[in-house]
């Protein structure tokens, strides 16, 4: 198992990933190929996929805004899960934003998550209960469809 830098020419693999796991959520811009080009376009060095026997487990797109990173779209194929991949991926990702001077990560997971929920959870992730999260939505067309 191979865990490197995501490309654009990843896509394909990336996306038949994110359509493999139930209840995942996809965005018609920002996860279309155009979007993922556009993320990794601003953020060259920081996502991840992890690789087996030429395919794609597992993928995290992973960026900065100069202050703080986040992690978007972390998953690994179910038949994947329990190996360390996760893990590897998400160090990886973390490496690469403090090669970029980045010394705080943020993420979202969806509440009703329970295996995403307790992977951050085991890994030693905190879950910030002094906060609130606020969305806007600039762009309409960029509706979400979580897979069934």
């Amino acid at each position: 198992m191979t865990v490197r830098t995501m490309q654009i020419e990843d896509y394909d693999g990336v996306y038949a990933l994110w359509m493999s796991i139930k209840g995942f959520a996809i965005r018609s811009v920002d996860d279309s190929r155009e979007g993922v080009a556009r993320f990794l376009k601003r953020n060259p060095a920081t996502s991840v996929v992890a690789e087996e026997d030429g395919k794609v487990v597992g993928a995290i797109l992973c960026g900065h805004d100069g202050r703080r990173g986040c992690l978007y779209h972390v998953c690994v194929r179910e038949e994947y899960r329990m190996r360390g991949i996760g893990r590897q991926m998400v160090t990886f990702a973390m490496e690469a934003l403090k090669e970029e001077g980045i010394s705080k990560v943020s993420l979202i997971a969806f509440t009703v998550n329970d295996i995403g929920n307790a992977f951050w959870n085991r890994i030693g992730w905190t879950r910030r209960m002094d906060l609130n999260y606020y969305d806007f939505t600039l762009n309409e067309a960029n509706i979400i469809a979580f897979n069934q």
